[in-house]
């Protein structure tokens, strides 16, 4: 028990607290990932098998560092821990009892594409048209009904209107569909748990009693369904210890419901609550501002978050005139960060509320060979050639899986047209028979050209090798076999076009993966490598090894801390986000969204909002967040960038490579006839001059760099310069706050 030594007093009581209920409320960087593993050491400490212990984390990368910590602290034995995602450890419930459900073990998991694609298909099946109902909408609102735990009958009972009767026509068409071809989407992994549950108590008896002890990270991101199965598998000991933070719940929009970790204690009236307030992470500027803005929020759990961190500096709030300044802000004070606190790149990170925020922001990195890395791209599961292989290694695991069959069973192109294959799925409805069974029946299917017949055979035999070849073969040999065979490869080296060549380069990747599972797990089964790619997330994947700046969205960045990080867009409609149907609850939400990015940040943080920025296509103006306001008179240093601009031609046009012949002779003129009448500083920082400026002198600004002075105006307090800096050109400064030192 010599670890327990490593924990501050209140972290220790929660790590000891081993019986009965316990939540732990954990503010931001108060050490919440060491109390719960520490607490999993302390329980096998005491004596509890590994294999009793289930432990729910909110990625699986959080799980593998979980593991090897507690590994070190009290051995191998760690390894039997039953811990992951709630997805990776319910699919493998449900791949031990789905049987009981009328699934196989070999039941496919569905993304959020395959999803789509299905429900397309049940709609076209219903005559509803996609312009009267958008299938991405009717997939998210199956995908909420699930996450509070409604079944199609319970979501049509409620249906009020016609849209909510049609969804819930397609939910209930779309669960048969997903039976048939024995599949889940990632929402069954969670609702299917409970079904079995409750249909087969003696399942849910076995699993109580393996399950001694129920840890749950990241509580106040659980959805109703996530909650439901937790209760139920703590019955009737109750040893479920539960760790989160109200002030970072920021994924409704997934399902997550806030009271669950709200009403915790009004469920478990016999609680234990330990609060741990202290933050390790930042300094004492920026745990003021995040305390201050967390504090406008009146759906939240009592804490005071403190940190005895150095007070540090600033927070850094900078208005640019546009997205395109703002940008090259950025840059200039990552270079300005980089150099004063001797940092690498990877030590920086962007944040922003929205993917398409990113887009200046990378122009910027790239105009100053920054090097950059996007978390939240598209995932390379999910790119098409990937899931083009993948779909081979699907149908021979699984041959009821339609969506697989249909995507490969023409790729590479083969001669079987959509005619060919929309007569063998009119053919498998009429007999009411699985598609997959037609391949070998397709000599009695009506209108069929002889061609399409042979092909079709050609590729039933294709799929029954390669089944056959899996006894025989390791499953790193077998797939390179399969790979190569199928001859694409060879078809994307022949296109000699870049897309063509990545596309190669991703399926070797891919091969790679798998020839590295198999190295590391050699007993594993190609159903195991499947459903971890279908359950891997864009963290999971993210190592932070490249050095290079970090580029993604506020969502995105929880869990993780940067020395230096910007937040970028701070302005009303942007941060928070939203429309004009828009609730007092939704405000709160995109408070907590600003108060996760802000204690990201461990050194340095800097805020940005702009005048002007591109929407939609459209020039818009927007306002100073209303967060800006609530973060306190203390611990913030105000900086303005720039000349405010309005609606005039010239702002219109982003680049000097846009503008039209006229309006560059006219900007030339006024930049002769006005450079001295700049009504705004650029750059305001408290700070005296130290010495006497005059016309010609070269000074030195601490983010603009070299400078010669082009112009002296004005005396005293109110004394500007105008100063032609060797690398942003022109800049009007207030001398008292400028901060110039003489070169």
């Amino acid at each position: 028990m010599k670890f327990l030594q490593d924990l501050n007093p209140i972290q220790q009581d929660a790590v000891k607290a081993a019986n009965g209920p316990v939540m732990i409320i954990a503010g931001a960087g108060s050490g919440k990932t060491r109390v719960l593993t520490y607490r999993i050491a302390y329980l096998m400490a005491c004596g509890v098998p590994a294999h009793q212990i289930l432990a729910l984390t909110f990625t699986n990368k959080a799980a593998k560092e979980m593991k090897k910590r507690i590994a070190a602290l009290v051995g191998e034995d760690a390894g039997n821990l039953w811990m992951g995602t709630f997805h990776s450890m319910f699919a493998r419930v449900l791949r031990k009892e789905c049987v009981h459900l009328k699934f196989t073990p070999a039941f496919t998991i569905y993304d959020s594409d395959d999803s789509l694609s299905v429900i397309k298909k049940v709609m076209d099946r219903l005559n509803i048209s996609v312009q009267q109902l958008s299938p991405q909408a009717v997939r998210s609102r199956i995908s909420s009904a699930k996450n509070q735990y409604l079944s199609p009958d319970q979501a049509g009972a409620l249906a009020a209107d016609f849209i909510s009767e049609k969804v819930s026509a397609i939910y209930t068409e779309y669960q048969k569909t997903l039976q048939q071809s024995n599949a889940m989407d990632f929402d069954d992994l969670l609702m299917k748990p409970i079904e079995l549950f409750e249909k087969k108590k003696d399942v849910l008896e076995k699993y109580q009693h393996r399950f001694k002890f129920i840890l749950v990270d990241e509580f106040q991101d659980t959805n109703k369904a996530q909650y439901r199965v937790i209760r139920m598998l703590g019955e009737p000991q109750n040893n479920i210890a539960v760790v989160g933070d109200d002030a970072q719940s920021i994924y409704s929009f997934r399902g997550a419901d806030i009271r669950n970790i709200l009403d915790f204690e009004k469920d478990y009236p016999e609680c234990s609550i330990f609060r741990l307030e202290q933050n390790y992470r930042s300094t004492k500027s920026i745990i003021g501002i995040a305390d201050c803005l967390i504090r406008f929020n009146k759906k939240q759990l009592k804490k005071n978050l403190w940190t005895s961190n150095p007070q540090g500096e600033p927070v850094t709030v900078m208005r640019c005139s546009d997205d395109r300044e703002e940008g090259a802000t950025i840059v200039r004070a990552l270079h300005l960060e980089s150099h004063k606190r001797k940092l690498d790149l990877k030590d920086f990170a962007v944040l922003y509320r929205t993917n398409a925020q990113s887009r200046t922001i990378e122009d910027a990195l790239r105009k100053n060979a920054i090097p950059y890395e996007i978390v939240g791209g598209i995932r390379f599961y999910e790119r098409k050639e990937i899931k083009d292989v993948l779909a081979y290694f699907r149908l021979i695991s699984n041959q009821n899986d339609e969506e697989s069959l249909l995507r490969i069973i023409n790729y590479p192109a083969r001669g079987i047209g959509d005619t060919s294959i929309e007569r063998m799925q009119q053919h498998a409805a009429k007999n009411k028979t699985p598609l997959f069974d037609i391949l070998a029946a397709v000599d009695d299917a009506e209108n069929l050209t002889e061609r399409a017949k042979s092909s079709i055979k050609q590729f039933k035999a294709f799929i029954e090798k390669y089944s056959a070849l899996r006894k025989q073969m390791s499953m790193s040999e077998w797939t390179r076999s399969l790979v190569d065979e199928l001859g694409i490869l060879p078809m994307y080296k022949e296109e000699r076009t870049a897309e063509a060549m990545s596309r190669w380069e991703n399926v070797h990747e891919l091969l790679s993966a798998i020839s590295e599972f198999s190295h590391e797990r050699p007993e594993s089964t190609l159903e195991q490598f499947l459903e971890e790619v279908s359950l891997v997330s864009d963290i999971d994947k993210w190592e932070g090894e490249r050095n290079a700046v970090t580029l993604m969205t506020l969502h995105a960045s929880k869990g993780l801390e940067f020395p230096v990080v910007f937040i970028a867009g701070l302005e009303e409609g942007l941060l928070p986000f939203y429309s004009s149907t828009i609730e007092t609850g939704d405000i709160e939400e995109e408070r907590r969204l600003f108060y996760v990015g802000i204690t990201r940040a461990e050194q340095k943080l800097y805020i940005t909002h702009t005048e002007l920025r591109y929407r939609y296509g459209e020039v818009a103006y927007p306002g100073e967040s209303r967060f800006l306001s609530e973060l306190g008179g203390k611990n913030i240093e105000r900086v303005i960038m720039g000349k405010p601009k309005r609606a005039s031609a010239e702002s219109l046009f982003a680049s000097d490579n846009v503008r039209p012949p006229a309006l560059k002779s006219m900007q030339a003129r006024k930049s002769e006839e006005h450079q001295f009448n700049d009504t705004m500083p650029d750059y305001e920082s408290e700070s005296q001059v130290q010495f006497e400026i005059k016309k010609g002198s070269i000074v030195q600004h601490e983010m603009f760099g070299r400078g010669r002075v082009a112009e002296v105006q004005g005396r005293g307090d109110a004394q500007k310069v105008v100063v032609q800096f060797d690398r942003v050109g022109i800049k009007s400064l207030v001398v008292k706050y400028a901060n110039l030192r003489p070169v």
